[in-house]
């Protein structure tokens, strides 16, 4: 099962999303990261398929198939997949934030508990402003996090040149970037399924343009707008210890706010290696909740 579809929301904007796995499974939303779109999730399709899982994955704002959305803040997110969920007839439905869609995790876990079965975040952003939350990032990701606190208008141009070696010679960029990876995530790279894929996610980001891309850049690095000690619900959180894209602090900050926040870190997984390496489990934990 694979669709890629557009509704039409009630202020007018378009919203993209495709659905893997198996159709009449137990519904899981999938929120992607930065940059990156609804493709990312295909590589979890053999996973979805083999749990009974309806895996929902849309684009946000500025993103793939959706439209921008001028002056969106993370907490605007949930409004968005209630009404996607309504217009599937789902009531309630399990979540999966991934990286730069952690945040967008937290923001449903606290502005929509009841329509949530159960909620996930692998990988995921946390405030940029905890102590040493950028110390053992990647050079380019703590650039654009500062450049997002400061002056997020510049992160059209930082980041320029990587968007246009993605669009023209996505095999040379990936060769670059994993240059400075950890072991886990350069063998999980080298997977030519997860690595087509990402590939095929990120040029999807930018179809629309670059301008989704770097106002989402901005709304990460800077205050969210809510607290964190405020979600009431169980929250489950998977974070490599290895990972430099998204820094194991990070997870620990998010994981120590939330008071109900069940985590797991592992010492030998990165970034990407630790949804690619654990999916059936993290999928497995979350439908089953949702049952």
């Amino acid at each position: 099962m694979e669709t890629d579809r557009q509704i039409t929301l009630n202020d007018g904007r378009l919203l993209g999303f495709a659905e893997y796995g198996e159709p009449r499974g137990e519904p899981l939303f999938f929120f992607h990261g930065w940059p990156s779109s609804r493709l990312e999730a295909s590589m979890l399709t053999a996973t979805a398929q083999k749990l009974q899982i309806r895996l929902i994955a849309a684009d946000r704002p500025g993103f793939g198939l959706s439209s921008f959305q001028k002056g969106r803040h993370l907490s605007d997110w949930p409004a968005d997949v209630v009404e996607l969920a309504d217009t599937l007839s789902l009531d309630r439905f399990s979540i999966l934030g991934v990286s730069g869609g952690g945040p967008y995790a937290a923001a449903c876990a606290l502005k929509i508990p009841q329509r949530l079965g159960a909620t996930g975040i692998a990988s995921g952003f946390g405030p940029t402003d905890a102590p040493g939350a950028l110390d053992k990032m990647r050079p380019l990701n703590r650039r654009l996090v500062k450049i997002g606190r400061r002056a997020p208008w510049l992160c059209r141009v930082v980041a320029w040149p990587d968007i246009r070696a993605l669009k023209r010679d996505p095999e040379g960029y990936f060769t670059r970037t994993m240059a400075d990876m950890p072991g886990p995530d350069q063998v999980t790279l080298e997977r030519e399924e997860i690595r087509t894929c990402l590939q095929k996610a990120g040029q999807e980001a930018f179809r629309p343009g670059s301008r989704g891309a770097a106002l989402e850049n901005a709304l990460i690095a800077r205050p969210w707008g809510f607290r964190l000690e405020d979600i009431a619900i169980e929250v489950h959180l998977w974070h490599g210890e290895l990972d430099r894209n998204v820094p194991a602090v990070m997870g620990r900050t998010v994981a120590a706010a939330i008071p109900n926040c069940r985590a797991r870190f592992y010492e030998d997984e990165g970034h990407a290696s630790l949804l690619a390496n654990h999916q059936e489990a993290i999928l497995g934990a979350l439908s089953a909740m949702n049952k």
